[in-house]
């Protein structure tokens, strides 16, 4: 079984978490007060920017722990499974936001 992220890296993604929840309310405070549309959509896009570097964190620990251990564990099954796995997310994660 893997360890699902180190707790460094929980530690870190919880941070960025909550300050990514602080930026999504002050979006819902920018829409009840009206506020000027282009400085909502600037805010968007630093909530979006806040989650993809939260996704890059757990990406890394991802590699750095389940895939490092799949690959050095010698089941070619094991291995298999995380590089499709990986290719998988990574395809995804590359996709969010259009880019």
């Amino acid at each position: 079984m893997y360890e699902a992220v180190t707790e460094e890296t929980r530690i870190e993604v919880s941070r960025r978490l909550k300050k990514a929840a602080g930026q999504v309310a002050g979006l819902e405070r920018m829409v009840g007060e009206d506020r000027y549309c282009v400085d909502i959509l600037l805010q968007i896009t630093a909530v979006r920017a806040a989650l993809d570097r939260i996704g890059k964190i757990l990406l890394r620990g991802h590699v750095e722990t389940c895939v490092a251990t799949a690959m050095q564990s010698g089941s070619e099954g094991q291995k298999a499974e995380k590089i499709s796995e990986l290719m998988d997310v990574m395809s995804r994660f590359a996709h969010i936001g259009g880019r």
